[in-house]
């Protein structure tokens, strides 16, 4: 059986958050591998490092609506 990573198994690679890559102006990074690529670009080389991917923001819910009527 396979063992299961830290933050899941089916991370799509991305030159983004890649350990190899550092970003540069714009949507491209510069990788240690391949040269200067796209942020959407993948390789065989990739290796996760979860400390470059930007987490989405919490979706704020419309509690001004709410009364206690309601409950």
């Amino acid at each position: 059986m396979a063992k299961k990573k830290l933050f899941g198994n089916n991370i799509k690679p991305s030159c983004k958050y890649c350990e190899l890559g550092t970003a540069l102006d714009g949507d491209k990074i510069r990788c240690s591998k391949m040269g200067d690529v796209k942020s959407y670009d993948s390789c065989k080389k990739f290796v996760y490092n979860p400390l470059k991917r930007i987490p989405k923001k919490e979706l704020q819910l419309a509690n001004s609506a709410v009364n206690d009527i309601d409950f």
